[in-house]
């Protein structure tokens, strides 16, 4: 790395940060148009003609957290590849985005490598610690009780955005940039703090009462008379900066070993959980290959098991190819209408045959079949819905929510695409004693017992269940989108069950429809998850729209819920980014 870089992102002093805080922040402002500095509390949709992309001529970040997309963006600036950057958002919005960014969580990325034309998945989801048992989550009669899944330590998966990130980095970043110096912006936010505001500003108020039941995570949260920090106070988080720092100069071992691994075991065993010091040390990212299919001439690059996010991105996309999307006008019934039908059959597919794939054989290659896709198509009739059990009628032959999302592109054109959760806004609400670090309830992603629903209401059956090592069926969808072997557009969102169906739409609004990229993630979004039969929607589709659908016999139910689809679009004059303006604070930051 050149000393420059060194003397901006590496500074031994926290003063120095503080400067450099401030000329982060100044340089992104002097290059990102207006636009992208104004923030909205409450999501209100646009028109299409009035959203305009930010543009950007080298690199960018689109990300929930504008500070961790500045750190991000700094990297690119200082000559790192889009895997640097994304590695440096990663562990910066631990800090900053409290809600969703983590080191106490587990994600899965998806990379493009344009000089190596090389495309890979790398899989840092939780796993279930070794003593679980398949009816953990199950209570004296044999029902599922949510409560110990969502709300109990017996939630707490193992965390594996530590280990993901760092392997990330090791293989596939540029080289200019070590783990300690990735991580540095992060220390020092933590060390010296940072302002509530934004997003977690409009969220913690409300998410109180869930952090209150833990001692530590009060002190972490609270002022001084005990109340909630809220908009303009400071966030320090002093134990965490001592946990980033262990991970600085030991790597994943200082997390997954030693005394941070001590504190977690002994905060989650506590609290009434179940990991164990082994559970930790025998953690292992997994790299895989990305699940890949065609849509109208387009490579869609994303993630393969145990998310379902790709096989049923594909396999609603796949559907949808044989439809002349761009002859029934955007956002109309009939464009609303089919997509409905091709997320509902996608969805029944998930919940009968898709688990982490060391443990169960789902049958992927038959249901990205594009003959299936013309099968299931053929079921859809224009005039009507197609009732729940009707949709789940045909299966394949076998073979023998919180969250948050941003994407990366760099100036040679490499992409990232990176999705990680806690699961519920907070996770379980549980900061680790002396780590600073909020753990996840991520386990509620099992099916606690055939034919039961999560917190998201999807419903699953025997190949996800819980046990011991396993990891948990994922809706998270990163996702590229290349044409002639180059990305075109870097995409995914937060959002549970709604993670595949508004990155499907997103993609459907570019390709389709030629949106500006800002006006497709602005558009109002439908859902539909097979179970429960029902469509979730955003406001802002016409009256007579809304009138049609229910003709045709769809039941809509308002709200939709939360997304957020980061996203940024390669044009042949640069990169134009469209930071989701459902989430107060998001930014795309380039240079």
């Amino acid at each position: 790395m050149g000393s420059n870089s060194g003397e901006i992102l590496m500074a031994a002093s926290s003063n120095n940060w503080r400067r450099i805080v401030a000329a982060i922040v100044l340089v992104v402002f002097a290059i990102v148009p207006a636009t992208a500095q104004k923030q909205r509390r409450f999501y209100m949709p646009l028109a299409a003609d009035a959203m305009q992309g930010i543009a950007a001529e080298h690199g960018m970040v689109a990300a929930q957290e504008k500070l961790a997309a500045r750190v991000g963006a700094e990297i690119l600036r200082r000559g790192g590849n889009a895997v640097d950057a994304a590695v440096a958002t990663g562990f910066a919005m631990a800090v900053t985005y409290p809600r969703a960014g983590n080191i106490g969580g587990g994600g899965f990325m998806v990379i493009h490598l344009t000089g190596r034309n090389e495309d890979i998945a790398i899989d840092y989801r939780e796993t279930a610690p070794g003593a679980i048992s398949r009816d953990i989550f199950l209570n004296a009669e044999g029902k599922p009780d949510p409560d110990k899944s969502r709300n109990s330590a017996l939630g707490i998966g193992v965390p594996g955005t530590v280990a993901g990130l760092a392997l990330a980095l090791e293989k596939y970043g540029s080289g200019k940039f070590t783990l300690a110096q990735i991580i540095k912006p992060a220390i020092d936010l933590a060390r010296e703090g940072l302002a509530v505001t934004d997003d977690t500003a409009d969220t913690l108020p409300d998410m109180y009462r869930r952090l209150s039941r833990w001692p530590n995570s009060v002190r972490t949260f609270s002022r001084t008379d005990g109340s909630p920090l809220h908009e303009g106070d400071t966030l320090i988080q002093s134990d965490l900066a001592t946990t980033l720092t262990a991970i600085a100069e030991q790597g994943p071992r200082g997390f997954y070993e030693g005394p941070v691994a001590e504190k977690l075991v002994k905060a989650v065993s506590d609290a009434g959980g179940m990991m164990a010091l082994n559970d930790l040390k025998s953690y292992q990212p997994v790299i895989r290959t990305p699940a890949r299919g065609t849509y109208r001439g387009y490579d869609i690059i994303s993630m393969p098991l145990p998310s379902s996010g790709g096989i049923v991105l594909l396999e609603i996309l796949n559907i949808l190819e044989g439809f002349q999307m761009s002859d029934m006008k955007q956002g109309s019934a009939a464009s609303l209408h089919v997509m409905i039908e091709a997320m509902k059959r996608a969805y029944a597919d998930r919940a009968r045959y898709l688990g982490d794939p060391a443990f169960i054989n789902a049958p992927t290659v038959a249901l990205l079949d594009k003959d299936y896709a013309a099968r299931q198509r053929a079921t859809i009739d224009f005039a009507r819905a197609t009732p729940w059990a009707e949709a789940a009628a045909k299966p394949p032959q076998r073979e023998g929510s919180n969250t948050t999302h941003y994407s990366v592109v760099d100036e040679h054109g490499n992409a990232v695409s990176n999705t990680y959760t806690l699961n519920f806004p907070y996770g379980v609400g549980l900061v680790a004693e002396g780590t600073g670090v909020l753990l996840n309830n991520e386990l509620d992603d099992f099916t606690a017992a055939p034919g039961a629903s999560n917190a998201f209401g999807l419903v699953g059956f025997e190949a996800n269940l819980p046990g011991p090592g396993k990891r948990p069926l994922s809706s998270m969808s990163p996702t590229i989108v290349l044409k002639d072997g180059k990305p075109v557009l870097v995409t995914g969102s937060p959002g549970g069950s709604r993670i595949i169906s508004a990155v499907t739409q997103v993609i459907v609004d570019v390709i389709d429809y030629k949106m500006n990229i800002a006006a497709a993630v602005a558009a109002p979004r439908v859902h539909h998850q097979w179970l429960p039969d029902e469509v979730r929607i955003e406001k802002g589709f016409p009256d007579d729209v809304l009138a049609e659908l229910r003709a045709k016999g769809h039941k809509l139910v308002e709200p939709l819920g939360y997304s957020s689809a980061n996203s940024i679009l390669v044009t042949s004059k640069g990169l134009l980014g469209a930071p989701d303006p459902r989430t107060r604070g998001a930014e795309a930051a380039g240079y």
